[in-house]
This record gives C-alpha cells, sequence and structure tokens, in this order.
C-alpha cells in the first residue's frame, strides 16, 4: 500500500513538475496518517498532564499553555483526518485546521512564559533587577505575543482561499506574525538574562530560599526550541508553498512537533506552580507528583496581599 501511495505520488510529481510556482497544492506529500496518530496521541498525553497539573495546584496563569497543547491536539488529530482521505482528495477545513492550530500553539506557549518569569521575579523580590518594570513586563510582552497571535491566525485563515494572491497574502500576514513573535520573544530572553545576570551578582535573601534557577534554566531551554521552530516556519513560508521544505513532511515533525512536545515536557518537569506555591502557598507539581509548598514558601500576611497583586 505505502509503495502504491508512494509511485502514485512520484507520478504525479512529474505531471505537475512544469511549473509549480503558480499553482497551490494543500500538500505536495502523502501525509503519514501512522505519523499523525502517534504525535496525536503524545500531545494528548502531555496535554492531559499539563491539565491536571494546571488543576491540582490552581496555577490558572498557565491556562494559554493548557490551551496550546489543546490546539496541538486537535491540529493533528485533523492532520490525521487529511492523511486518511484519498491522495489529492483532502477536504479543506481539517486542512485549515491543522494548518492554523499547530501554528499558533507556540505564540499561546510563550505567553504563560512571559507570566512566569514576572512571577520569579516577584518570588525572589528582584524587582530593583530588572531594566523594566514587572508591572509592565507581562503587559508588554502579552501584547506582542497577542499581535503574533492574531497574525498567525489571520493569514491561516486567508490561506484557505482557493485565490492564488489570497494565499500568497496569508503566507506574508503569516511570516509578518512570525518575525513580530521571534522578536518580541528575542527581547524577552534578553530581559530574563539580564535579570538572571544581575541576581547572580547581587543575590537577594529570598533567592537563597527559592529554587529559581531550575525554573529558568527551563525558560532558556523552551525559549530556544521556540524560537528555533519559529526560524523554521519562517524559512518555510518564505520559501512558498512550492518550497523544498513544504515537499517533505519529515521538517515539520522535527522542527515544529517534536520541538514543541519537548516544550510541553520540559514544563511538565519545572512545572511554575512550584513559583506559585512559593508566592502563595499551597501544591506544587513535578511530573506526576503533587507536594506540599515547604513551610519557609510562605508569606507574611503583608507578603501575601503584595502577591495578590502579582502580574
Amino acid at each position: 500500500m505505502l509503495l502504491h501511495d508512494a509511485a502514485t505520488y512520484a507520478v504525479h510529481r512529474a505531471l505537475i513538475a512544469r511549473d509549480d510556482s503558480s499553482h497551490y497544492e494543500l500538500y505536495r506529500y502523502k501525509p503519514s496518517l501512522p505519523a499523525a496518530i502517534v504525535f496525536t496521541i503524545l500531545f494528548a498525553l502531555v496535554t492531559s498532564l499539563h491539565g491536571y497539573q494546571m488543576i491540582r495546584t490552581r496555577t490558572w496563569f498557565y491556562i494559554p499553555f493548557f490551551i496550546g497543547g489543546l490546539c496541538e491536539v486537535i491540529g493533528y488529530i485533523f492532520r490525521a483526518i487529511n492523511a486518511s482521505e484519498a491522495f489529492e482528495a483532502w477536504s479543506l477545513t481539517p486542512f485549515i485546521l491543522q494548518s492554523v492550530l499547530p501554528l499558533v500553539a507556540p505564540a499561546l506557549f510563550a505567553a504563560s512564559i512571559y507570566m512566569e518569569l514576572a512571577r520569579i521575579v516577584e518570588v525572589v523580590k528582584g524587582d530593583a533587577l530588572l531594566f523594566i518594570r514587572r508591572q509592565w513586563l507581562t503587559r508588554i510582552f502579552v501584547t506582542g505575543d497577542v499581535i503574533s497571535f492574531f497574525m498567525q491566525g489571520g493569514g491561516g485563515g486567508l490561506m484557505g482561499s482557493k485565490m492564488i494572491n489570497t494565499i500568497n497574502i496569508g503566507q506574508k500576514v503569516i511570516v509578518g506574525g512570525l518575525f513580530v513573535q521571534i522578536t518580541f520573544f528575542g527581547i524577552f530572553v534578553l530581559a530574563a538574562t539580564i535579570f538572571h545576570y544581575r541576581l547572580l551578582r547581587n543575590p537577594t535573601q529570598r533567592s537563597h530560599e527559592v529554587p529559581w534557577t531550575k525554573h529558568m534554566v527551563a525558560m532558556y531551554v523552551v525559549s530556544v526550541l521556540i524560537m528555533i521552530r519559529s526560524i523554521f516556519r519562517v524559512a518555510e513560508f518564505l520559501q512558498g508553498n512550492d518550497g523544498y521544505l513544504m515537499h517533505h513532511e519529515f521538517f515539520i515533525y522535527i522542527f515544529d512537533a517534536a520541538l514543541m512536545l519537548c516544550v510541553m515536557l520540559c514544563m511538565n518537569w519545572a512545572h511554575p506552580s512550584e513559583i506559585r506555591a512559593y508566592l502563595k502557598g499551597g501544591q506544587w507539581a513535578t511530573g506526576f507528583s503533587v507536594k506540599e509548598a515547604p513551610e519557609e514558601a510562605n508569606y507574611s500576611s503583608n507578603e501575601m496581599e503584595d502577591s495578590h497583586r502579582a502580574v
């Protein structure tokens, strides 16, 4: 069956090889059903774990991250639907959803990561070490993230058109949204790095009591993975529908699906509920385990009042 599909596809490519630059195809390959099913299951498992961790520890600022996981799950479900259909008889609606949902998911991941940094700054009492006020930290970066989200989502919607000019506009809008995401994410990493360096040089008393380093390292790892993925996506859309990257399905799984799965697994391990627990008390999660915050994590009544005003 696989050999037959491959042969059919090879013949098809030979017939249309004359000039594909003005011809748009939903897929430039036969989508792999096993790959789509495997990543649907994997994303469903890690997203379920994130939901469990979020609810058990009441880490509500991680709702965008959880929704991003749902976008990955639903996106690959629809990719599997397309992969199960006859060659070149792919339904448009599943194609649009499998394109848009995994495309915008990293913006939702980033939104929660931005909010986590603000809470790390608060828990170690490191406001003076930021080059921007903590109250503005999340607002600025989340605003950029929202702009990127709607640009990528809107561009993905335009690419569902049957008009080649509209599709080209959609690709340009997506690239613009990705550049916005890369720019804001780059500035965010710079802000986090400067804060980290200053805190190491001038540690606060609270920084000796809170395991903040683990969470900063996790944020750096996640940031690098999202940045690599975004650069790949920029290259993919700049090449266009007939580009080399669009012709090979394994790129999307290596430089998008696998990287975003690693992002979610990393944050399962270094879950931000630990930072929340040091701010407000309660439970924190790591992997499948949920623990009570240590006694030294509890603030005095005045500090607790301040923590409720966290960004």
